[in-house]
């Protein structure tokens, strides 16, 4: 009778161990937050499975997943149809959530801030260097702005919120378009570099008279200022999740779901939103691990999503979700 349970808790065991899966992934520091809160969720309800999620950046997500080193890739940055064609790799781009760009700064004795298309985009050129501009001080009359010299912080990386960032500004300003343009990473006029959103975060913060640019959470969680931008319509709004939310709705969305929604028209969209990507594999050469990559897909379609506002994501509209669940039941 011992030796009967005993064999049977080891077949156990070993079905267990062949059970067991070990995801990996990299990429986007955008969603990291609302990626590691998913990720922990989902291995904590699926014994055996363990989801390993580098938050590398856009860039970096993009050539591992392409190289096949990893499971999936993330970024905020849709590929092209180059990058795509090339990649030996063969993938879907599934976007997860919605995000908000917010330009943070450090200035002494300021809180609020509005920072205009141009000024922004002057700034980053090196064409405004000082707080109290006459630019910047135009859209913020009554506030006291100091003389202080402008520390322009910028990613370093390659990264899917530097594409969103440069993709407005190149949508906004004729100078920026014509010089360093849109990317993930670009010739930066002027400025700092930091390795992710956590570290443009934390130069910004460290810096008095810093300004940069990061997801909102990030700006959130560090109790960083963010300015108010001018949207397209000419309103000027802080970051929200009904912002970002106003923004995709009026976007058309192609069948690959790759597409820009910097500079939406509407009274009420913020201008510097996007979606952010998972880059999976349509084919996969271990098919338990790919079961179980989907079935993943499908848990943070049909679940996920009602948590991504806690941490200042606007979720999926309920229609694109729905299309969204159906190219991951297609997948093979």
């Amino acid at each position: 009778m011992k030796k009967t349970l005993v064999a049977a808790a080891l077949l156990m065991l070993a079905m267990g161990a062949a059970q067991a899966q070990h995801l990996t992934g990299a990429g986007a520091t955008f969603p990291y937050p609302i990626y590691s809160k998913w990720f922990n969720e989902y291995s904590s309800a699926h014994p055996g499975v363990e989801i390993n999620y580098q938050s590398i950046g856009s860039g970096g997500g993009i050539t591992q997943v392409t190289k096949g080193t990893v499971d999936f890739g993330a970024s905020d940055m849709p590929m092209t149809d180059k990058a795509l064609a090339e990649s030996p790799v063969k993938l879907v781009h599934i976007p997860t959530v919605l995000g908000a760009v917010v330009p943070i700064f450090n200035v002494a004795g300021v809180s609020d801030l509005k920072l205009g298309p141009d000024v922004l985009a002057e700034i980053y050129m090196n064409k405004i260097t000082s707080w109290n501009d006459p630019k910047i001080a135009k859209d913020n009359p009554g506030v006291n702005l100091p003389s202080d010299r402008i520390i322009v912080v910028h990613r370093s990386d390659g990264s899917g919120t530097t594409f969103i960032w440069t993709d407005y500004l190149s949508k906004v300003n004729k100078d920026w378009a014509d010089g360093p343009g849109k990317g993930t990473s670009v010739n930066w006029p002027t400025g700092i570099g930091g390795k992710g959103n956590e570290n443009v975060a934390s130069l910004v913060r460290q810096n008095p008279g810093a300004i940069g640019y990061v997801e909102l959470i990030y700006a959130l969680q560090n109790k960083i200022n963010f300015g108010e931008v001018k949207n397209a319509n000419g309103k000027w709004l802080k970051a929200s999740i009904d912002g970002v939310t106003a923004a995709a709705a009026t976007a058309k969305i192609p069948a690959d779901y790759r597409v820009s929604i910097t500079n939406a028209p509407g009274d009420t969209a913020y201008p510097i939103s996007s979606f952010t990507y998972l880059l999976i594999p349509m084919k996969s050469t271990d098919p338990t691990k790919a079961k179980v990559l989907h079935d993943m897909l499908s848990w943070i379609i049909k679940s996920g999503e009602g948590e991504v506002t806690s941490l200042s994501y606007a979720p999926l509209p309920s229609n694109l979700a729905e299309k969204v669940l159906q190219t991951v039941y297609s997948l093979q």
